[in-house]
């Protein structure tokens, strides 16, 4: 349902844009503005999770660095049946986490160290 949700999403702006195009230029102000939009689109959906994750200054999280966040959302995955995401830590004191990927075979899980912190001091019992 999401990827339908997505396609309605992308074409919807895709139509916009051309519209505005011929606003602007007439019919070559649609092809450039159809042309654009492909492009975008392109863009957005094969490099979206690689966007977010940089714009949030992401990087990749070590087993070694993280064990508990690591079994965490192991575990999660194994009980949804999805392939194991990668792990990115980002360096931010507010508790935050979000997952991101085109498909389940590309995801990626970002955790703030501040969400990190508050739960393993919960896990010692003081939070």
């Amino acid at each position: 349902m999401n990827g339908i949700k997505t396609m309605v999403l992308m074409v919807t702006l895709t139509l916009m844009l051309v519209f505005i195009g011929g606003l602007i230029g007439g019919k070559s102000g649609m092809t450039m503005a159809l042309v654009m939009a492909f492009g975008m689109n392109f863009i957005t959906y094969w490099f979206s999770d690689k966007i977010v994750l940089r714009m949030h200054g992401a990087r990749p999280g070590s087993e070694s660095e993280a064990p508990e966040l690591y079994g965490m959302v192991k575990r999660l995955a194994q009980r949804a049946e999805l392939p194991m995401p990668k792990v990115y830590i980002m360096d931010q004191d507010q508790p935050n986490a979000f997952a991101t990927g085109r498909n389940p075979k590309h995801g990626a899980v970002a955790v703030t160290t501040g969400i990190m912190r508050i739960a393993k001091l919960q896990a010692m019992g003081r939070g």
